[in-house]
């Protein structure tokens, strides 16, 4: 059974009740003083507590989908799809970076019919350049599929999770296929492709979309082979103001990076609830090996002041009262707006944590605000 599924939480839960029962049942058993009985009440308590403790692990990982399998969890990650190529409309074609595995239904009436839903397919991505391969999620529009746009082309925004994350939770509980095509039925903002993925690329290393010296070039697979593959195989516009790209958290802080970085990959970029500066821990180790440049070019506060201005469009969010990154989000805004170049628009709550709920709050409005900014073609 997957470490996602219902079942294993059931019989962890299960496992824990039934512990728990036996602990009371034999306690009374295990109150003499010798060391038989002490170590049966230890035991017991350290057994009854690590299975709460799964649990509530288990329960977390599927609200936040934090690893997708138990390979995922401990960091056993080795498959590489067998790379095809795909044409425009996701057929197979010539040999390429980009191989499409699987198809889901965006989860609302008729999605059965991609023409009226937009379909969701899963795909596999490796790097012409960097070599770096990652699954990822593509979320197509129904306009894609209907003969009247079969010429278009459409905008296209790249979505990070936080770290460690799983793609598919951008899917299915962050739901940005489903809020897309809402706000294009509305007529809120015009259809978009969504290409869905970790911004980790190296699990279980936390890479902080960095090209690290030596090590994988996360910087480089999104914001030179990501694109790439994607135009190759999918109906995209080839300009900057085609492209977006944004995230939450740790993908929050690589979207705004990209569209600093890269003005003329990225026409905008949005973090929410992001951090503006690479951390060093234990998940990343060292990123930069020394190089003060590659440092201070990842500290997004030391770019904007001491780089030239770049050409783009920024989107950040924070609460007053539940983030950690309030203040740094105050002076990153103040600092953008003494360039003469780079724009900021901010969504700013009273209160809401770092967390999917609040982030629920914050995506209708950020997809209306990248939609303001992008261009079909």
């Amino acid at each position: 059974m997957g470490l996602t599924s219902k079942k294993v939480l059931v019989l962890a839960i299960m496992f824990a009740v039934l512990l728990f029962v036996a602990t009371i049942w034999l306690w009374p058993r295990l109150a003499r003083n010798n060391w038989r009985t002490v170590s049966g009440r230890v035991a017991l308590t350290l057994a009854t507590q690590l299975s709460i403790f799964a649990c509530v692990g288990l329960a977390a990982n599927q609200a936040f989908g934090f690893y997708a399998s138990w390979a995922d969890l401990f960091g056993q990650e080795t498959d590489q799809g067998v790379v095809i190529d795909h044409g425009p409309d996701g057929g197979a074609a010539a040999t390429g970076p980009l191989e499409v595995v699987g198809t889901e239904r965006v989860g609302v009436s008729n999605a059965a019919r991609p023409q009226i839903a937009g379909q969701v397919q899963k795909v596999n991505i490796v790097g012409r350049t960097t070599h770096i391969a990652t699954p990822a999620y593509v979320y197509l529009p129904p306009e894609y599929f209907q003969p009247q746009y079969a010429k278009r082309t459409f905008p296209a925004a790249v979505v990070l999770t936080g770290y460690p994350g799983t793609a598919h939770a951008l899917v299915s509980k962050l739901g940005y296929p489903r809020t897309a095509l809402s706000l294009a039925k509305q007529g809120k903002a015009q259809p978009m492709i969504l290409v869905m993925l970790r911004p980790t690329l190296a699990p279980p290393r936390d890479t902080e979309c960095v090209d690290i010296p030596g090590g994988p070039q996360t910087e480089t697979f999104l914001a030179k082979d990501l694109p790439d593959a994607v135009l190759a195989h999918y109906r995209v516009g080839k300009k900057a103001g085609n492209w977006g790209i944004l995230g939450d958290s740790t993908g929050g802080y690589c979207a705004l990076k990209l569209a600093m970085h890269h003005p003329q990959a990225y026409a905008a970029g949005a973090g929410l609830s992001a951090y503006y500066r690479a951390p060093k821990d234990a998940t990343t180790g060292d990123l930069f090996h020394g190089n003060k440049t590659l440092q201070n070019r990842a500290d997004l506060l030391w770019y904007i002041k001491h780089m030239p201005a770049p050409d783009t469009s920024l989107l950040v969010t924070s609460s007053r009262h539940g983030e950690t990154n309030y203040k740094d989000t105050l002076k990153l805004i103040d600092a953008v707006k003494a360039t003469d170049k780079t724009r900021i628009s901010s969504i700013i709550l009273d209160t809401g944590g770092h967390n999917f709920n609040t982030w629920k709050r914050e995506i209708p409005p950020m997809l209306q605000w990248l939609s303001e900014r992008l261009t079909e073609s």
